[in-house]
């Protein structure tokens, strides 16, 4: 079944990486919105993937970022329309916000190459059963964290913040295949994708680094993990995309 994926764009820096290169080897249609063009959004009946990418800004910064209005109908039509929606990051707040969990600075940032593990429910889970049983590394760049949503399932932890990902169906997304997914770190880098955020972040980076926090590396430390952990991150995150994609049904 082709997919109609719609992606949504919060900055240049910040985007689909891997998952460009999984959709167009799959032949899955890509349409984007990139709010810092003043790109406008598609209705839910246009796509049937929303995926959400990062941003530097705050879910709650409306008023910088009036589209941040605009885009958050925008998810709460599509969950109602009972579509795949996955996010990261900003994204992934952005989801959670939708579905009335808490969003809000998480009092500890996490950037770099950092582990988490699975949740109990998270190693039984369908969508997840290629990833790792035991702690794995993974990329994050946040400061801000979400609380899980009521009735959703928390997939992961870390041991800087409880919260790291979840998954969620209403009955709708059950009876179609659907699901809503939200993680906060980064599967998606790539090599290349990964220099633009370092590149773009070196000042956020540097101030957060003046914390002195286990959980924030430096630039340099970020690029030379990148080799050693992006193919694994990108195999696991081909593999949770291609059970979501399997278990849809397909189109009327």
């Amino acid at each position: 079944m082709t997919l109609r994926i719609h992606a949504l764009y919060h900055v240049d820096f910040e985007d689909l990486g891997y998952i460009g290169q999984w959709a167009d080897s799959r032949g899955h249609q890509i349409n984007y919105t990139r709010f810092y063009n003043g790109e406008s959004l598609p209705e839910p009946d246009g796509f049937d993937w929303l995926i959400i990418m990062g941003g530097p800004m705050s879910i709650h910064d409306e008023v910088d970022y009036p589209w941040l209005a605009d885009e958050k109908h925008l998810i709460a039509a599509s969950i109602s329309a009972g579509k795949t929606i996955i996010g990261f990051c900003l994204g992934a707040q952005l989801i959670a916000d939708s579905l009335g969990a808490t969003v809000q600075p998480s009092g500890i940032k996490e950037i770099g190459w950092l582990p988490i593990e699975l949740t109990e429910a998270g190693k039984q889970h369908c969508l997840l059963q290629d990833l790792p049983k035991e702690a794995f590394t993974v990329f994050h760049w946040h400061g801000d964290g979400f609380a899980s949503p009521k009735g959703a399932t928390p997939i992961a932890t870390s041991k800087t913040w409880e919260h790291q990902g979840f998954t969620y169906q209403t009955a709708l997304h059950k009876q179609q295949g659907t699901w809503l997914m939200g993680w906060q770190c980064h599967f998606e880098v790539t090599p290349e994708s990964m220099v633009k955020m370092v590149t773009n972040g070196r000042d956020y980076i540097a101030e957060s680094l003046t914390d002195n926090l286990d959980s924030v590396q430096t630039a340099e430390t970020i690029l030379q993990l990148r080799q050693q952990h992006i193919a694994s991150n990108n195999h696991w995150l081909s593999m949770m995309l291609d059970n979501m994609a399997q278990g849809q049904k397909p189109h009327e």
